[in-house]
């Protein structure tokens, strides 16, 4: 089989002990990447840090620790995210070369064409939330009812809330390509989404509410391009259903 880990060919055989032996080299790169990355991440974590609470309003920016080892662990955990951040390309390489003998020339295009359009979606995702959502919904959050409450901001729960404020943006970023998969596999179908698209509409407005961003200007924020995402999406299905109509033909009920 050669030196490992080697990508084998499409349709290549290999015996059991060397497909264990290759996922073995495998996993290594993987913790090994994640172990650098990780390691660059924390010797740059002042920089992560000072992104990351540069949402908050001028007067919060230094986060409130409240134990003698939170800095440290807060630091450390930060700098675990952005290491497996910065190791992801790597990752999700080494997953790709261990299956891609199953998968011919033509799927494989298919697959990193979809792997490209989910990356940019992504990417457009985390910088919508970073750079438009996240510090109005901060902003609002922290200014609320300051008559009644004095607010500090404590890092492990604001560095959470900021997590998964970007983590839902980009899963609703990637709702084209949820529906192009439900679109493949038969479950959907450009006319089904044709046929509801108010009550797609309604669902997407719905979402949008539910959203961190209570403030009606950053729900219309969240809105609009959910409203894109969405009519992109039908469109998304037109086309995949016209370059190959054989496969997305409706059955046809044989006469008695």
């Amino acid at each position: 089989m050669g030196r490992l880990p080697r990508r084998l060919g499409y349709g290549e055989e290999a015996t059991l002990v060397e497909h264990l032996e290759e996922l073995r080299w495998r996993i290594f790169i993987v913790l090994g990447a994640l172990v650098v990355t990780t390691i660059v991440a924390f010797v740059f974590h002042t920089q992560i840090l000072d992104w990351l609470n540069a949402p908050l309003p001028p007067h919060h920016r230094q986060p409130v620790t409240l134990g003698v080892a939170e800095p440290f662990i807060v630091s450390v955990t930060v700098s675990a995210y952005a290491g497996f951040l910065l190791a992801l390309p790597i990752i999700l390489w080494q997953i790709w070369a261990f299956f891609a003998p199953a998968f011919d020339a033509g799927s494989e295009r298919r697959v990193l064409g979809l792997v490209a359009c989910a990356t940019a979606l992504g990417l457009g995702g985390l910088a919508f939330g970073y750079f438009i959502l996240l510090p109005r919904a901060v902003g609002w959050l922290t200014s609320y009812d300051t008559a009644q409450f004095h607010n500090l901001i404590q890092a492990k729960p604001y560095y959470s809330f900021v997590s998964t404020v970007l983590l839902g943006i980009v899963v609703v970023f990637e709702m084209p390509m949820v529906v192009l998969g439900l679109v493949y596999l038969g479950v959907l179908s450009s006319k089904t989404l044709r046929t509801h698209r108010r009550m797609g509409y309604f669902i997407t407005a719905v979402v949008a509410l539910g959203l961190p961003g209570p403030d009606p200007v950053t729900t219309a924020l969240e809105l609009l391009p959910m409203w894109i995402l969405f009519e992109s999406s039908i469109w998304l299905a037109v086309y995949v259903e016209r370059r190959s109509p054989a496969r997305y033909a409706a059955p046809t009920v044989p006469e008695s």
